[in-house]
């Protein structure tokens, strides 16, 4: 399948659903007469219709109209409605991707009750800017399938397939990690407004320094102290601000933080 002339559902679109939506149009690789989203109360996805986009609270309208099926549900209520729903699913004309924290794939597989191809997925909400990392993996071997999920998500950003045992930990560091990081460039704006810069003026300075390291990483593949040690000369500003915030847990506070969510997850 082609994701270009497929239809695409995504039932319980909320803020990532609607930030995946907003991915798609973006990267305009799935034309919004495509797309469908559902929800309970319909008059939160108002404003997509003024995009074209069909909104339902039809869950099974929206697949019979659809091929990739995007679960984006809330890990409490996804498995009461598949069951639900699981007579909807045809294995010959549907790909489902959950994403879904903590519900696997055999869980969801039980409850559809057929051989259609299931996938999970877990993106951030960068995919409104087309900028998210998602992690992907599936129990099948369907190349097709497999081709087709990833250049769904490869629209809103980049992608990467990992074992299943790891999307847990795919949820803390890449989707949760978007709050850590937005929580450490506030700290960054705080600390620019103290030592002199209006908040908008800090504000532009850091969002581009956050992306300028980002892109140092990500375009040479270094090791981030590689690109730390170019900018610490012998008895700098620097190393004194990193050392500083080393003395005082910076370091020991982020880690304890993504394990403390992580077991959050596992509970």
């Amino acid at each position: 399948m082609d994701l270009k002339n497929i239809k695409i559902a995504i039932i319980g679109c909320g803020n990532l659903g609607q930030s995946i939506i907003n991915g798609l149009l973006e990267d305009q690789v799935v034309s919004p007469t495509n797309i469908i989203a559902t929800r309970r109360n319909t008059v939160h996805l108002e404003p997509l219709t003024k995009l074209g986009i069909s909104i339902t609270n039809n869950n099974t309208q929206a697949i019979q109209e659809s091929e990739l099926i995007i679960l984006a549900l809330k890990p409490y209520n996804i498995l009461d409605v598949i069951s639900e729903l699981s007579t909807r699913f045809n294995p010959e004309k549907h790909v489902i991707v959950s994403l879904a924290t903590g519900i696997s794939l055999e869980q969801i597989q039980n409850k559809i009750q057929s051989k259609t191809p299931v996938f999970r997925a877990m993106p951030n909400t960068a995919s409104a800017v087309g900028k998210a990392i998602t992690c992907i993996c599936s129990s099948l071997s369907n190349s097709e399938n497999s081709k087709l999920v990833e250049s769904c998500f490869n629209s809103i950003g980049a992608t990467i397939f990992i074992n299943e045992s790891l999307m847990d930990s795919a949820t803390v560091l890449g989707a949760c990690g978007i709050a850590y990081v937005l929580r450490f460039i506030r700290g960054m704006v705080q600390g620019g407004i103290q030592i002199g810069f209006d908040a908008k003026t800090a504000n532009e300075i850091v969002t581009h320094a956050v992306k300028g390291a980002s892109q140092l990483l990500i375009k040479d593949g270094n090791h981030p102290e590689f690109e730390i040690d170019k900018v610490t000369t012998p008895r700098g500003c620097t190393i004194a601000g990193l050392n500083e915030m080393e003395h005082h847990g910076f370091s020991s506070a982020l880690i304890k933080g993504i394990v403390a969510s992580y077991k959050k997850i596992e509970k």
